[in-house]
C-alpha cells in the first residue's frame, strides 16, 4: 500500500519531500553558521582594536585614588618591564590571544618650537617565544582601520626604517610635513634625527600625535626596557553571571564555579590570567568593545534562531496543507479500510510511514542543500568557510520529525473522523 501511494502520488510527494528539504536546508545553514558565528563575528571585531588594556599596578591605584586619565603626571613612575609582554602568549588562553602591543608615551619638542606627544610601540615586532611559537605583534594589525594617506607602515623587520616614524595627519598639516620629510625629535633624556614614514589618518586624538618605534621613544624618554601599558586582542565569549561574579572577586568562587570560570574564555578570565604572567600589572576589559561584542554575538544568534524557527514553521504549515490534500483525495480508499476493518492506529501508522519516508528523503537533500548554504554564507559574509558540526545532524533530524508530525496531524484529525458511511455511499439526508 505504501509502494503504491508513493508512486500513484509521487507528485504530492515530491512536492511534500521539497517543502521538507527546504526547511532542513535552512534549518542545517542556520545551524552550522549560529555554532560557527561566534569566533568568526569576534575575529571580525578584532579588527577594530584592543578589548583589554594592561597597566601599572600603582598607575591603576593612583588613577582610582586622584581620578586622572592614562598619562597623567601623577603616574609618570609607573611602568612594567618590556621583556615580560611575551608571556601574555603563555597563559592558558594563548590561542585566543589575537595580537597585542606595549606603548608608552613621552612629550617631544619639534622644530617649529611645537611640542607633540610621541607614542612608543610596536609595529610588526617579531617574537619567538619560549613555548617554540614564533609571531609579528603590533599595531599595523591592531590599528588596522587607520588609514595611510602618505607612505607605508613602519616595517621593524627592516633596518632601515629604525628611525623612521608615523606622523598623524592632522600635526601633519600643522607642522608641514610629508612622508619622505626627516626632522628631528627632541625630548627630555636624547634627540633623534627621523624620517616620516607614513601620515596616518585614525579619527581620534591620535592624529596629532607622533607614533614610533619602542625603543626610540625609550631613548626619548629614558626609560629603556619599561613600557607604560599594554593594549590586547582576544577572542572572548560572552560574559554570564558567573562571569560577573568572578570579575567581582574570583577568591569568592566555589572550587567548581573557579575552575568551569578559569577554563572558559570570558575576558575576565583572560585578565585574570594575564595578571599572573606579567608582574605589577593590572588587566581590565575596555568595557565598552567586550560589552559590544558580547551584545553583536547573543544579537546575530537569536536572529539565527529567528530564521531557524520561522522556516521550520513554514515547512510545517506547508506539509499540513499537502498532506491534507493527500488525505481528501484518497478518502475513498480511507473509508474502505475502515469499512472492512481497519482499525485507526493501523492507517495512522500507514499515512505516518508514508510521510517519514518523504521526509527521510527530504532531509537528506536538505542536508546537503543547507551545507552549501552555509559555504556561501561563510565565503560572502566571512570570507572563509564554515566548519559543519557533526551535532547538527542529529538536531536537524530531530527537529525535522518534529516538524512532519505537527504538519501531519491536522491530516491525521482528518483520518480518524472519517466516516465510511458518508465517504462511500454519499452524505446522509
Amino acid at each position: 500500500m505504501i509502494k503504491g501511494v508513493l508512486i500513484r502520488q509521487r507528485g504530492k510527494m515530491l512536492l511534500i519531500a521539497f517543502t521538507i528539504a527546504l526547511g532542513a536546508s535552512l534549518a542545517t545553514s542556520m545551524i552550522n553558521v549560529m555554532l560557527d558565528v561566534g569566533d568568526k563575528v569576534a575575529q571580525e571585531l578584532k579588527t577594530y582594536g584592543a578589548n583589554i588594556v594592561v597597566k601599572p599596578q600603582d598607575s591603576t591605584l593612583l588613577a582610582d585614588i586622584y581620578d586622572v586619565e592614562d598619562g597623567g603626571e601623577a603616574i609618570a613612575s609607573a611602568y612594567l618591564n618590556e621583556d615580560e609582554v611575551g608571556r601574555i602568549k603563555t597563559i592558558f588562553w594563548a590561542f585566543n590571544i589575537v595580537d597585542f602591543s606595549p606603548f608608552i608615551t613621552s612629550s617631544v619638542s619639534l622644530p617649529s618650537g611645537a611640542e607633540a606627544t610621541a607614542v612608543g610601540t610596536w609595529f610588526n615586532h617579531h617574537l619567538d617565544l619560549p613555548t617554540g611559537e614564533s609571531l609579528d605583534a603590533g599595531v599595523v594589525s591592531l590599528r588596522s582601520w587607520w588609514d595611510i594617506l602618505e607612505g607605508a607602515w613602519i616595517d621593524e623587520q627592516n633596518p632601515e626604517d629604525a628611525h623612521t616614524v608615523m606622523v598623524g595627519t592632522l600635526l601633519a598639516q600643522q607642522e608641514g610635513l610629508h612622508a619622505g620629510d626627516t626632522l628631528k625629535l627632541t625630548g627630555k633624556a636624547a634627540v633623534e634625527e627621523v624620517t616620516v614614514a607614513g601620515i596616518f589618518d585614525a579619527g581620534g586624538d591620535e592624529d596629532m600625535e607622533i607614533y614610533a618605534p619602542l625603543d626610540m621613544v625609550q631613548r626619548l624618554s629614558d626609560t629603556e626596557g619599561k613600557i607604560a601599558s599594554i593594549e590586547v586582542s582576544a577572542l572572548t565569549t560572552p560574559d554570564n553571571d558567573l562571569a560577573r561574579r568572578a570579575a567581582q572577586n574570583p577568591r569568592a568562587l566555589s572550587s567548581k564555579d573557579y575552575e568551569t570560570w578559569y577554563c572558559t574564555a570570558y575576558v575576565s578570565a583572560i585578565c585574570y590570567q594575564i595578571t599572573e604572567v606579567i608582574t605589577g600589572s593590572v588587566a581590565s576589559a575596555v568595557r565598552q568593545v567586550a560589552d559590544s561584542e558580547g551584545a553583536i554575538l547573543d544579537k546575530t544568534q537569536l536572529l539565527m534562531i529567528l530564521i531557524t524557527a520561522l522556516s521550520l514553521i513554514g515547512s510545517a504549515l506547508g506539509i499540513s496543507n499537502l498532506v491534507t490534500a493527500s488525505v481528501m483525495e484518497r478518502s475513498q480508499e480511507i473509508g474502505l479500510l475502515k469499512a472492512i476493518g481497519a482499525h485507526d492506529r493501523a492507517i495512522t501508522g500507514v499515512f505516518m510511514a508514508e510521510i517519514l519516508l518523504t521526509a527521510l528523503v527530504g532531509g537528506v537533500a536538505g542536508y546537503f542543500m543547507g551545507f552549501g548554504f552555509a559555504q556561501l554564507i561563510g565565503h560572502s559574509v566571512f570570507s572563509s568557510a564554515i566548519e559543519m558540526k557533526p551535532l547538527v545532524i542529529p538536531v536537524v533530524a530531530v527537529l525535522i520529525t518534529l516538524v512532519t508530525v505537527a504538519g501531519s496531524m491536522p491530516a491525521i484529525r482528518m483520518v480518524l473522523r472519517l466516516d465510511p458511511a458518508e465517504v462511500l455511499h454519499g452524505s446522509k439526508a
